[in-house]
């Protein structure tokens, strides 16, 4: 990881989000991780092991995967994200294709890991075995219309499931809990700056307390328990930072409003108060979950 922000480079449109290749590297290498604690406690309370045929939706680059193959489940993830959907393959299935890895491969987590562009889940196996577990990792509750492209993936996912199994949603906790929700408040403030003002999709917005439930609700599942984990991002630098909370995606609507040097610039200014004396950024979040029943 870089302590150095991303420069604009010359000609490059300042009112643009960075290119896609950059921000899913920056995703995958620096903001991916902080995420970690939430994939563990998950696979924890549902028993994730060799039983388990999991349906990671918007599976990013593939560290929820790898760790969920890692406690030997099989995995198959879908992503609309091309940039990151070629890195999680790069993690995942750098050799071989689906189940074509050798019985002795040194990595046998290759044997259990399937990846999908978003357009159609498949069954798991080449014996049609439908899937036991769903997974969204994919934090909701942050952003304005954050939650409308994951009903539909739901309804189409759910029918590829055993009844009965069981669908985790995740999601923002709430913001006072949360110190992160004082630095995207920068993304609100600036998209506000935009002439004639709008609200659009992807604007930062406070954490509803049923946005989970909502969800749920929405697409016919039924709540069977949550939790809470605590997520902190820590970051080698100030500079680390800007780049992984950028990578999100939740400041797009601030850069296109102004540009990203001024929200580089702002972003960093915010993040002064959680920055410690050796030049590291600690900010503890709470994020939450929700187990639900097909």
């Amino acid at each position: 990881m870089t302590p150095t922000l991303v420069r604009n480079q010359p000609g490059a449109d300042a009112s643009a989000p960075a290119d896609a290749g950059t921000r899913a590297r920056d995703w995958a290498e620096i903001q991916e991780r902080m995420l970690a604690p939430l994939y563990e406690a998950v696979y924890d309370r549902m028993e994730v092991g060799a039983a388990t045929r999991m349906l990671s939706l918007g599976c990013g680059s593939g560290l929820a995967m790898l760790v969920a193959a890692a406690r030997g489940a099989h995995v198959t993830g879908v992503d609309s994200d091309r940039e990151r959907l070629a890195l999680a393959r790069a993690r995942l299935l750098p050799d071989a294709g689906w189940d074509d890895a050798p019985a002795h491969s040194p990595h046998p987590a290759r044997r259990r890991a399937r990846l999908l562009e978003d357009g159609g889940p498949a069954p798991v196996g080449a014996d049609g075995a439908p899937y036991n577990l769903i997974t969204v990792f994919e934090p909701i509750g942050c952003a304005a219309g954050d939650s409308e492209g994951l009903v539909p993936a739901l309804r189409s996912a759910v029918p590829l499931a055993v009844r009965g199994a069981a669908v985790v949603l995740t999601g923002w906790g709430p913001p006072e809990r949360c110190a992160t929700a004082a630095v995207l408040q920068v993304a609100a403030r600036l998209a506000d700056t935009a002439r004639p003002p709008r609200t659009e999709p992807g604007r930062w917005r406070p954490t509803l307390r049923d946005d989970l439930e909502d969800v749920a609700a929405r697409t016919g599942l039924k709540p069977d328990g949550s939790g809470r984990v605590s997520c902190p991002f820590g970051y080698a630098d100030v500079g680390s930072a800007v780049r992984g909370l950028l990578s999100t995606g939740l400041f797009d609507a601030a850069v296109r409003a102004t540009d990203r040097s001024q929200v580089e610039k702002e972003v960093a200014e915010a993040l002064h108060p959680y920055q410690r004396e050796d030049g590291t950024v600690w900010m503890p979040n709470v994020f939450r979950y929700l187990v639900c029943v097909t």
